[in-house]
């Protein structure tokens, strides 16, 4: 099992905040449902992409592979989110790859029922406008986090991310309720494991965080908001 398998607390935060429930039922209506295992690949850097993934249950790890050929975790998708790259009215390719992480079952869109849905539906159309932007800042603000401010304030962002993504409000701070090794860490930030546990120190040193059991827990969630100068972004954009 994963880190990204145990159990963690559902905070209700998805992407598709921005359909109505009827433009979901929409999509719903011309989804069809597809299994797969864990550690499978949806699909890869540079693949022709003409499909959406709605997300019914499991978890999706989003990377974008470094000219060194290091990977970097740009996001996890859980249930509720719609994912994937599509243009529509023209073709492109997958700028990222999409793998499970554990066994999954996705509403798969094709690229021509969901133009017709769009074509017939203007607010359908309207909607999914909002949601391609949402991605896009998304993406951006990951971006910005990883080259403005160095590995300290990239760490800084995603335990942020973190917080708000699997954060249990407790007296003593924010606990993750999910497992994160130095690895996972390393990995989001496009840093060495190494590099991640003596940021790690020094972030404990300064009363900043903790563990309890494995699980991280955040005291100080402003300090970590200076490093990384928060822009204070909705929790729909700054989250895993």
């Amino acid at each position: 099992m994963t880190a990204y398998e145990s159990q963690v607390q559902d905070t209700g935060i998805r992407n598709t905040s921005c359909f109505s429930s009827e433009s979901l039922v929409k999509l719903t209506e011309i989804m069809y449902d597809k299994k797969w295992p864990a550690n499978t690949s949806l699909y890869e850097e540079g693949d022709h992409a003409d499909k959406l993934y709605y997300l019914k249950s499991g978890s999706v790890k989003i990377t974008k592979t470094s000219p060194d050929g290091k990977q970097i975790i740009m996001c996890i998708h859980q249930e509720g989110d719609l994912f994937g790259q599509v243009d529509p009215f023209q073709q492109s390719t997958h700028a990222f790859r999409a793998d499970t992480l554990e066994d999954t079952v996705i509403g798969v869109i094709q690229q021509r029922d969901l133009e017709i849905l769009l074509w017939r539906h203007g607010e359908l159309a309207v909607e999914f406008m909002k949601w391609m932007g949402l991605m896009h800042r998304v993406t951006q603000t990951k971006f910005r986090d990883l080259m403005m401010f160095g590995k300290p304030g990239a760490l800084c962002s995603t335990l942020i991310r973190l917080s708000n993504s699997y954060g249990v409000q407790r007296n003593d701070g924010i606990y993750i309720s999910s497992k994160q090794t130095h690895t996972d860490l390393a990995e989001m930030i496009g840093a060495t494991r190494e590099s991640v546990n003596r940021m790690l120190n020094d972030l404990k040193a300064r009363g900043v965080l903790s563990y309890d059991q494995q699980h991280l827990v955040i005291h100080d969630i402003n300090y970590l908001r200076d490093i990384c100068h928060c822009e204070n972004c909705p929790k729909d954009i700054c989250r895993m």
